[in-house]
């Protein structure tokens, strides 16, 4: 460090002193009504180890998420408010077009018993389920890990398979494509139709393009947040059979359409899957 940016660090050093000084006046002042104000501490995106996690541009990873170490996050992909992907001692990797769903705990293991490298690995078009934990499995491309789901080191849900919500699968478990399995312990349940089977990518597609709507009003500033209220309380209170009559056309802002692909009317023609 030269001497201009010691005398920068320094002057830095003063500033944030003189900060904390007037602080603690204000909380001398505030007395028995002082209430302790706590800076958090969260990073949504972290090293460990040297490792750095590597996520599509086209990825959304929610601000309440935390991602850390040895993880790939693929393109579309979304990671949803709470989810953890700690990826310290293996790697994780998610493919193109998955959602990994809020509170979902996903980790790894170094190796087993007999030795073998277990990371976590979830293919393209996946849909984990709110709340689910996958601790050293994997769950290939265009599977459907249900709610509240664990699966344990090991396990391996191959393509087309669903793990029933709440469902417990074992350590080694291996779920074949186009079953449905459920339980605790996870067995067996029956086959998958075609019709579910086509509706799993289809939710992987629904969920990208949500995704894609939650990551534009994450990125939104102030002043396009307080517009958006004043538009929305514009329109709230509007009668189109009144308008009709009276002759007047009101248009809707663009800050106020929903894309057209995630709007409910388009969703209603998937059937949700019943176990």
């Amino acid at each position: 460090m030269g001497s201009l940016g010691r005398a920068i660090y320094t002057v830095g050093s003063w500033i944030r002193g003189t900060g904390q000084a007037i602080d603690r006046l204000g909380v001398t002042l505030q007395g028995s009504n002082y209430i302790p104000e706590q800076v958090s501490k969260h990073r949504t995106i972290m090293n460990v180890f040297q490792k750095e996690p590597m996520i599509s541009k086209d990825a959304f990873v929610a601000p309440s998420a935390a991602v850390m170490g040895d993880v790939l996050i693929g393109r579309g992909s979304s990671v949803w408010y709470g989810v953890v992907l700690r990826g310290d001692v293996n790697s994780i990797r998610i493919g193109s077009g998955s959602n990994i769903q809020d509170n979902t705990l996903v980790h790894v293991a170094k190796f087993n018993l007999a030795g073998k490298v277990l990371p976590t690995i979830i293919g393209d078009n996946v849909t984990i389920g709110h709340g689910a934990v996958l601790h050293a499995c994997t769950v290939e491309d265009e599977a459907f890990v249900g709610m509240g789901a664990i699966l344990l080191d090991g396990a391996v849900v191959e393509k087309n398979a669903m793990v029933g919500a709440g469902s417990l699968v074992r350590q080694g478990t291996r779920i074949p494509s186009g079953e449905v399995w459920a339980g605790n312990p996870a067995k067996f349940l029956r086959k998958l139709t075609e019709e579910e089977i086509a509706s799993i990518k289809e939710s992987a597609s629904i969920y990208t393009n949500l995704a894609q709507v939650h990551s534009t009003e994450n990125t939104k500033t102030f002043d396009e947040i307080e517009l958006e209220k004043l538009l929305r309380k514009k329109f709230e209170n509007r009668d189109e059979d009144y308008d009709s009559m009276i002759g007047v056309v009101r248009e809707v802002p663009p800050e106020l359409v929903l894309p057209q692909n995630i709007l409910p009317e388009n969703k209603s023609s998937s059937k949700a899957v019943s176990l």
